[in-house]
């Protein structure tokens, strides 16, 4: 009897091309195989990390997103709004 290897994911860490929709469609994905049952505790645990390390990249990215909204003020002026 063959032990199963855990899945593993090309890319652990985050990068900055990675858009926020591929990270969703990712971790929705991860989900989707995790409520499934069907993995290896070994294999639920990667993909339990790599969600994990996915969701923080979609806050940061929402939270950097934030920070870019323009506000409109009430002479008409559009302002944006910056971090610092």
């Amino acid at each position: 009897m063959s032990k199963q290897r855990p899945l593993h994911h090309e890319k652990n860490q985050m990068s900055d091309e990675l858009t926020f929709e591929a990270a969703l469609i990712e971790l929705e994905t991860i989900v989707s195989k995790l409520e499934d049952g069907q993995l290896s505790l070994d294999d639920s645990l990667a993909l339990y990390e790599r969600g994990q390390q996915l969701s923080t990249h979609c806050q940061k990215v929402l939270e950097s997103a934030s920070l870019r909204i323009e506000k409109l003020t009430a002479d008409g002026e559009i302002l944006e709004l910056t971090s610092d």
